[in-house]
């Protein structure tokens, strides 16, 4: 037998293997304490530490942090007892790098079976744990606003369970009109919206906080250890303020608010106590959040006893609003316009009521937000200004002669691309003449001033009064103002509900602003002597609000007329 041939045999195919190793793996001889004695080209490539570097170090040079102690004490006892150990590791290399190997260490055991050297063989998977990093990134995180989604919200919420966060407030939150800016900018700004309010809720919190999004324009924080509701309604007033100032989105200046429903609580240490505990609070957070929208929006409210009747009361209302029927319990009322010069009724305001055989009176405050989320507000604001038309012709028709009749228009309404349509149908309709109709219209119906400007011009065309109710409430710039066809300003009631010094500044202002651009300015809800003698005082030109009347039906707006002297309206005991 020819040895020498067979040993040449024996060495070509250790040098292939061994080339075979160098070109698809990493490979690194260790001592038996770990110090490394070999490492081949793909080692010093992906370490980028040079072989003089790695030969003669410890195996630690290339040590992330990553693992725990006993993630590598388990490791040595593995091979210290001569066994295959197989894992994945996390590594860092010179730059700072960090990279992933699947690896296997085999010890090569002496005679009396002790390890004196281990040789790792490693194949590079970075690329394979970043995506897979990735994956469990989207499953966690939101995509758009990259927060912990309701997925990652589950997980952490079992995490916290036995630690020591016994007193939290959980804040559902949602963003007041939001696809109101999604229909008339594109989902591409309501997009961009999002991510800036996100950036502002983070920056709002604290570092204990946790913040979530639930999807659409709906958030969840949850407020570790608080101590009272005065710094729950610190925190979330801060959140409030932020979220109110403009934001600046291809070259539109856009405003938004939030609405906030807030529930606290203590927790239990146990795990399905604990989960179960969340749950009832994240759901008296959303009820909270209920009625912080029915209140109209840009504010906060706390979980009460007897909100779970009201959130009932909701529903109910939301399925009646669907019923055909409901056009047969709808009415309209009339509040009069005083010309505070000489208090003489110049014109009415109407008013959406709805009565139902079992709810009984339900509130505007409570139905004309779910009309706007159902998508009815704009076939009941169309019935709501055919009857006024109807109504205002039939009282000129009868020799009841008003100067205007006032009809409130839903910013939904107003930015539907068939309003002016509607509108045009109607005047055509009762044959009324536009000149006698008021549109009333509040701050927030003015999202995109450009679209908004085409249809008061065209309203204006038409000889129709344009008016802007609230004001003073919303968060449009002053500046448009005088580019838009306004012929009335209505001071918000709250401004002369508060008619202190810094009131009747703000009052004032107004007054003084809408004189110098030649709009009628009219002071709502005036209920006293002496705030009708203020605003005379001031020269307010028009007022309404219990003083003189509440809301009535179109035959008490007939005798009310009858019942002017020629010279004064007031009355010593309101109607």
């Amino acid at each position: 037998m020819d040895y020498q041939a067979e040993l040449d045999k024996v060495e070509k195919k250790l040098r292939d293997i061994e080339l075979a190793l160098n070109e698809s793996s990493i490979v690194a001889i260790t001592d038996r304490h770990g110090v490394i004695t070999f490492a081949n080209d793909q080692f010093c490539q992906v370490s980028k530490y040079s072989r003089e570097e790695l030969v003669g170090s410890n195996q630690r040079i290339v040590n992330s942090g990553h693992h725990s102690r006993e993630f590598f004490k388990e490791m040595w006892r593995t091979i210290g007892t001569g066994n295959v150990w197989k894992g994945e590791i996390k590594n860092k290399a010179k730059d700072g790098s960090i990279y992933w190997v699947d690896t296997t260490i085999v010890p090569f055991v002496n005679d009396n079976g002790k390890p004196y050297q281990y040789i790792a063989i490693r194949h590079n998977i970075t690329k394979r744990k970043q995506y897979e990093e990735n994956i469990a990134h989207l499953a966690y995180y939101d995509p758009l606003t990259a927060l912990p989604n309701r997925n990652l919200l589950s997980e952490w919420i079992k995490e916290q369970a036995g630690n020591d966060h016994k007193n939290v407030a959980v804040l559902f939150l949602d963003i007041d009109r939001f696809k109101s800016i999604n229909d008339n900018y594109g989902h591409h700004v309501g997009d961009f919206l999002l991510r800036e309010v996100a950036i502002r809720l983070k920056n709002s919190l604290r570092h204990s906080d946790f913040i979530s999004r639930q999807g659409g324009d709906e958030f969840i924080i949850f407020l570790n250890e608080v101590s009272s509701k005065q710094t729950i309604s610190e925190i979330v007033n801060k959140i409030i303020t932020q979220i109110r100032l403009p934001y600046h989105i291809q070259n539109q200046r856009i405003t938004t608010n939030v609405s906030i429903g807030i529930s606290i609580g203590s927790l239990r240490d146990q795990q399905d106590d604990y989960t179960k505990d969340i749950e009832t609070l994240i759901k008296q957070a959303d009820t909270a959040l209920y009625h912080a929208k029915a209140k109209g929006g840009n504010t906060y409210c706390f979980n009460t006893a007897n909100q779970n009747m009201k959130v009932n009361r909701y529903y109910q209302i939301e399925q009646e609003l669907r019923k055909p029927i409901l056009y047969e319990q709808l009415s309209v009322v009339y509040q009069p316009l005083i010309n505070l010069k000489n208090n003489k009724i110049v014109g009415a305001e109407a008013l959406l009521r709805w009565h139902h055989p079992q709810l009984g009176n339900v509130t505007p405050i409570e139905f004309i937000p779910l009309l706007e989320e159902l998508g009815l507000i704009i076939p009941v604001g169309k019935w709501v200004l055919r009857s006024v038309c109807n109504q205002m012709k039939q009282w000129q028709d009868t020799g009841v002669f008003l100067e205007r009749v006032s009809v409130n228009v839903s910013p939904l309404q107003f930015q539907n691309s068939d309003f002016l349509l509607d509108v045009k149908q109607v005047l055509a309709e009762t044959a009324m003449d536009p000149h006698l109709l008021e549109i009333e219209i509040t701050e927030n119906a003015l999202l995109n001033i450009n679209e908004s400007l085409n249809t008061l011009l065209a309203l204006k065309e038409l000889g129709i009064h344009i008016s802007i109710d609230d004001f003073g409430t919303g968060y449009s710039s002053l500046s448009y103002l005088k580019e838009l066809p306004i012929d009335t300003l209505k001071i918000d009631k709250s401004f002369i509900q508060s008619l202190n010094i810094d009131g009747e500044i703000l009052v004032n202002t107004i007054i003084n602003m809408g004189k110098n651009l030649n709009h009628t300015v009219l002071a709502e809800g005036i209920e006293t002597k002496d705030q009708m003698a203020y605003l005379k005082n001031q020269h307010c030109h028009e007022g309404q609000g219990y003083y003189w009347s509440k809301p009535v039906n179109s035959e008490e707006i007939v005798k009310l007329k009858m019942l002017e002297d020629g010279s004064t309206f007031e009355k010593d005991a309101h109607y």
